[in-house]
């Protein structure tokens, strides 16, 4: 089709349909590989065929040696790792669209937070988590965000690493009892202190205390070619945590987040360094603060310099908020049902987004058979290509999730099990304050205990303050804030930044 005639190397999505609804096997729709990192967007109905548009994408970008991140919701996608099998129905629509199709299984890398799943686990600390996507999992107002930022603020000045939960919950409780600590740079009042508290057990108790800790996963690994010149794809297991969406979107933000921090500036690129597919990415927006909204779209905006595509995958693009839409320049979409006025809003907003074009879109995409698209890319040149009906390709991989065998042979042979599958927990906040009050206060176990009023004494320090002027404590915390860089450089989402390697 005139538009989609490229140059250079391309995904090819499928055939365009013909106005009598049949495929033309000659006329291909493709995606330049180079334009990958003006990022995109996959929408459609649930069971229209976006897992296996995704599926189809994450294959030949293998092939043409992109690495991919993908998120697993249901299990689907492990499929990446097994080849194909032969059926009638693939067979007629390899046909219909002038593929040549042969089953090939991709490397795979599966991946699992904090090791609630069979794959490698991934886990952050809570100084590299940061402030502003914690307060997003934990549903706080900007209010009680502000004050957990001081929170950061005051252990990052302090040099004392924030590695899990426990550490966290620490220090908030020292600075309840010890509110002078925070002299000169702000206050904490004890209402909003006992809501993050609160906040923070429940989340700790929904299972979350195994998705911080150490060893931190390193983004990088998810950037890594095989011996045969083929992108490894990294499949991020989710069903045993997909009733807590909002944990896992902001997770895949972090980890987006943490690639824009460490990856180098290198314009324009013949092909990605890797594309990043966003799935459910609704999760992310709702009911996020217009600061963490304006985090996410600075982030989609800068993150293109980077050789760094990201696909956003979601139900309609009004899912997407208008300015982070407006950076996709790729086009995916299938069909979309109108059974409700709020479906038919829907179906008109989707309308609107879309370039002029000779169809009907409102009717087509309500007609869209599975497996089938609108779509529309940005050329070699830049510019928008001409909307086009498309009959997608069937993936070359397994359509159904694979064997168990297949999945732990993958996750044994793995570099990265070594390197992150053992959690450590070493010395940090809660243990330093912890050791310190045993020696000093025997009738306090641990910095978490509140204190009786009468026996606050205003000649005598308070004994968590002994703490942090004592002088093993500066020795303690000067190296750690040497380790971490000696203050910790926080980046837009409030990350913290890790050196490059």
């Amino acid at each position: 089709m005139k538009g989609y005639d490229f140059e250079g190397p391309a995904l090819e999505l499928g055939a365009l349909v013909r106005e009598d609804g049949t495929p033309g096997p000659t006329e291909q729709i493709r995606i330049p590989l180079s334009m990958l990192n003006r990022h995109g967007l996959v929408a459609g109905a649930t069971g229209t065929g976006k897992t296996k548009t995704l599926q189809l994408m994450a294959e030949q970008l293998a092939a043409q040696g992109v690495p991919i991140f993908l998120a697993d919701i249901k299990g689907d996608l492990s499929g990446l790792a097994s080849p194909g099998t032969v059926s009638e129905r693939v067979t007629q629509r390899a046909a219909e669209v002038g593929q040549t199709w042969q089953p090939t299984a991709y490397p795979v890398e599966f991946l699992s937070l904090g090791g609630l799943g069979s794959g490698v686990p991934i886990r952050a600390t809570m100084t590299a988590f940061g402030p502003t996507l914690l307060s997003k999992v934990l549903g706080l107002n900007e209010t009680q965000e502000s004050s957990l930022g001081l929170i950061f603020y005051f252990a990052d000045k302090q040099g004392m690493p924030l590695l899990d939960l426990k550490d966290l919950i620490a220090v908030i409780r020292y600075l309840t009892t010890t509110p002078e600590a925070l002299n000169g740079i702000g206050g904490l009042s004890a209402s909003t202190a006992g809501v993050i508290l609160r906040a923070l057990t429940n989340f700790e108790a929904q299972g979350a205390g195994a998705f911080f800790g150490e060893p931190e996963f390193d983004v990088r690994d998810l950037i890594r070619v095989t011996q045969d010149g083929r992108g490894m794809i990294s499949v991020l297991e989710l069903p045993a945590v997909q009733d807590r969406p909002q944990l896992f979107s902001t997770f895949l933000m972090w980890l987006l987040a943490d690639l824009f921090n460490v990856l180098p500036e290198v314009g324009d690129v013949d092909k990605p360094k890797l594309v990043f597919f966003f799935d459910e990415a609704h999760l992310l927006f709702d009911d996020a603060s217009k600061a963490f909204l304006q985090s996410i779209t600075q982030t989609v905006r800068l993150i293109r310099s980077k050789g760094l595509g990201v696909f956003f995958v979601t139900q309609t693009p009004k899912d997407v908020p208008a300015d982070v839409l407006a950076q996709l320049g790729a086009r995916v979409q299938h069909a979309l049902r109108a059974f409700t006025p709020q479906d038919a809003k829907a179906l008109k907003a989707t309308v609107s987004t879309f370039p002029e074009s000779s169809y009907d879109l409102k009717r087509l995409l309500t007609e869209l058979g599975i497996g089938e698209a609108v779509v529309t890319v940005l050329s070699e040149t830049g510019a928008p290509t001409p909307v086009a009906w498309t009959r997608l390709r069937a993936p070359q991989t397994l359509m159904a999730p694979s064997s168990p065998d297949v999945i732990q042979g993958a996750i044994a042979a793995s570099p990265l099990q070594q390197k992150y599958g053992t959690a450590i927990d070493r010395e940090s906040a809660y243990e330093i304050l912890a050791t310190k009050l045993a020696a000093q206060t025997p009738a306090v176990p641990t910095p978490a205990a509140p204190r009786e009023p009468e026996r606050r004494r205003e000649p005598e320090p308070e004994p968590q303050h002994s703490v942090l002027e004592s002088k093993e404590f500066r020795s303690l915390a000067r190296s750690a804030a040497s380790a971490l860089g000696r203050e910790i450089v926080r980046s837009i989402f409030g990350t913290a930044r890790r050196g490059r390697r």
